[in-house]
């Protein structure tokens, strides 16, 4: 009988297991998500994050990243989930899907780069590209980093941007120029939003350009005249305004002041409204400086707008004006035998751009209308001096894309303006890049340029970029990076009968570097070695009697030749997750190879360094982000170099009058912490020349002693993850 009972109650239980099996197995089934992400090359991105969050719940969400051939997937329970992507360097996209048991959907996404990201150069080549297949060294500075460090001006945040040095005549306002990899003052193109604000052949004159309503900022090093044409000798600096990114409208103010008399407010509107995206904003700075005639106002206004037709045709207008009035004492670190009184100069910047992106077919078309101003007022005990440039013109581009490449065509006219000479200039440009395997990516262009000074000058540019090893872990992934280019640069502005015909000044950039991640990416390292070579410089002679030019009494040449080798680099270590520290470092070994100055500047003579560009110069930016405070330590130590102080007076190796030909070096600190107080609402506070050392950026002009400025900073509205 109990076997009996056993065998009855087995049977039972498998029955009741064979019959329940069916309705149970289906609810316990997974479903899956797959995919392929690319991008508009179709080539495939690796390490994007894909997270499915299950709908009307607050679980775990499910996370995975793409590999290094772009494919994903996630198991996942059936239900309704929100599926998202994200990466750093590629707009974010989401889609909701409804998973039955069993059920395997796919998703394969192409994403657009997103150009405002850390992640992505916009300057570098023809179409925008993430930073790991861009040939050159590029460094990149977001709006965060400019508020880290309480940044005002442009001037002193690019001393923390390797192979950048710069002269200051005075400490506020004062004539400034930037030297980017040995080059000289006018071998650097600048751009806003696009459009080329160098004066023509010449430089741009940083001393009021401030940092209101700057997203982000681009430094490309080597030679780009393919893209940009005369002035990118050793590099392009391109500076992008804010765009609205939100549908809810942000307000952002700040007000702050401190040491000088100092007085700096600002205020800014943006957001979208429907297809429409908007950006406008003023800030008013005033500081009386730390001496007579010391005083400095600036005055900026900007403006971003956009319109969406359609996902692949907009429209975007932008423009910005910079006004600004700055006392010039003179040299007065000499003594005061060198005080200028009501010496002060006044300047006037405008840009503006108009930009239409759209598609036909597969092509991608890009047309640029642009205009600049520079005007400037120098007047002092002699008489007023005024300076007016205008340049204005157009440029287009169209771009075909195909898997791993693509191709750009452009064409490119401007009109020049300013002093005695007025120049039409054209030019036709083609530009390659293509994925040759997986790991390697190439560049190719060249520019045939017909400048109205010049004539005719063809100028090449090849590059590469090799993914040596991807990996994790302590040793993280390997990039290779070199890049060849010609540059070229017309004269500055001169009289036209001072001079015979000049040839347009040259340049040759070589750049070999690379890129290694370690310690599961919490260090990063980059070195970048140059070799710059400089030629046709045009440079001034003394001519006896000129009949061409009595007022010169000289004539302008192209004799000098000058090179430049050194290496950029950087360390970036994030040893805790609340501490990002960064340092550089630039070795910039320049000589003057020939020259015809050295009876007028012995600083300029044949051996020399080139002029005010440091040997060694260096940079420590330190970061602590806490949920009660973020707080900024930036220091920089800048190298001896060679300067004059353009008041002695040469008979053969003698001199009278201070005859001083160099710059000491100097270290100086600068802090900066924000502070929340509410929500939207922060205290913000920042220290420049924290020690208080005594230094000159040029010869006998005193920089600022310590300072500091202390306010705050509302934001309302929006999405504030954003700020």
């Amino acid at each position: 009988m109990r076997l009996l009972r056993f065998l009855v109650f087995a049977s039972a239980s498998c029955f009741g297991i064979l019959f329940f099996l069916p309705s149970v197995t289906p609810a316990q089934q997974t479903a899956a998500i797959a995919g392929t992400l690319t991008d508009q090359t179709e080539a495939a991105i690796a390490g994007a994050l894909v997270t499915a969050q299950l709908l009307g719940t607050t679980g775990a969400s499910v996370h995975t990243e793409s590999g290094s051939d772009g494919r994903f997937s996630l198991t996942l329970n059936p239900g309704r989930y929100r599926v998202i992507l994200v990466h750093d360097a590629f707009k974010k996209e989401e889609q909701e899907f409804t998973l039955a048991a069993g059920e395997t959907r796919t998703w394969d996404m192409r994403l657009q780069l997103e150009p405002m990201s850390a992640d992505v150069v916009v300057s570098a080549a023809a179409e925008p590209a993430t930073i790991e297949n861009t040939a050159a060294l590029v460094n990149i500075v977001t709006r965060g980093e400019i508020d880290q460090r309480g940044a005002i001006l442009l001037t002193p945040l690019t001393q923390g941007i390797p192979g950048i040095s710069f002269s200051q005549l005075g400490p506020m306002g004062g004539s400034t120029t930037f030297f980017l990899d040995g080059g000289n003052s006018n071998y650097t193109k600048v751009l806003i939003d696009g459009v080329p604000v160098n004066q023509p052949g010449g430089l741009v004159d940083f001393s009021n350009f401030s940092l209101d309503g700057v997203d982000k900022i681009e430094v490309v090093h080597g030679a780009t005249s393919v893209l940009y044409g005369s002035d990118a000798m050793t590099g392009v600096l391109q500076i992008f305004t804010h765009r609205g990114n939100t549908s809810e409208p942000i307000l952002e103010l700040n007000a702050d002041g401190g040491t000088f008399n100092t007085q700096h407010t600002s205020g800014q509107l943006s957001g979208m409204l429907g297809a429409f995206d908007y950006s406008a904003g003023g800030a008013y700075f005033d500081s009386d400086g730390q001496g007579p005639d010391d005083y400095f106002r600036d005055t900026t206004l900007w403006g971003n707008f956009g319109w969406k037709f359609s996902d692949t045709n907009t429209l975007r207008l932008t423009l910005r004006n910079g006004s600004s009035d700055a006392g010039q004492p003179g040299q007065t670190a000499l003594g005061p035998d060198f005080f200028v009184p009501g010496q002060h100069t006044v300047l006037h910047n405008f840009s503006s751009g108009l930009t239409w992106d759209f598609q036909t077919g597969d092509w991608q078309h890009q047309i640029i209308g642009f205009e600049s101003r520079d005007y400037s007022l120098d007047v002092g005990p002699f008489g007023s001096f005024p300076s007016d440039f205008n340049r204005a013109g157009l440029n287009e581009q169209s771009t075909y894309l195909f898997p791993n490449g693509g191709v750009s065509v452009g064409y490119f006219f401007e009109v020049e303006n300013g002093g005695e000479t007025a120049r039409r200039n054209q030019a036709g440009y083609v530009e390659a890049h293509y994925q040759v395997v997986h790991r390697l990516t190439m560049i190719a262009g060249v520019r045939i340029d017909g400048n109205g000074f010049y004539g005719i000058r063809a100028v090449p540019r090849v590059g590469a970029a090799y993914a040596l090893r991807y990996g994790a872990g302590f040793w993280g992934s390997t990039r290779l990076r070199a890049s060849y280019g010609l540059g070229i640069k017309e004269p500055e502005s001169l009289p036209p009968d001072c001079s015979p015909q000049l040839d347009p000044e040259r340049s040759r950039t070589v750049d070999v570097g690379f890129d290694q991640v370690l310690a599961s990416d919490r260090v990063r390292f980059s070195a970048t070695a140059f070799f710059n070579r400089f030629q046709d410089i045009v440079s001034f002679a003394s001519v006896t009697n000129n009949p061409n030019c009595p007022a010169f009494d000289g004539s302008f040449f192209n004799t000098d030749l000058a090179r430049a080798n050194g290496i950029n680099s950087t360390v970036e270590a994030k040893p805790l997750h609340w501490l990002n520290i960064v340092g550089n470092y630039t070795y910039d070994d320049s000589k003057v190879l020939k020259t015809t100055n050295p009876l007028m500047d012995p600083a300029l003579a044949q051996g020399n360094r080139l002029f005010k560009r440091p040997l060694n110069s260096a940079s420590l930016i330190a970061n602590a982000h806490f949920r009660w405070a973020n707080i900024n330590m930036a220091g920089y130590y800048v190298g001896r170099r060679t300067d004059s102080d353009f008041d002695s007076v040469h008979v053969g190796n003698m001199c009278t009058g201070p005859c001083i030909t160099s710059d000491a070096s100097y270290v100086r600190w600068d802090a900066a912490t924000t502070v929340p107080v509410a929500k939207g609402l922060s205290a913000i506070a920042q220290v420049q020349n924290l020690f208080d050392r005594k230094y000159q950026d040029a010869v006998g002009y005193p920089a600022l002693g310590r300072g500091y400025r202390v306010g705050i900073h509302y934001v309302w509205g929006g999405d504030q993850s954003h700020q």
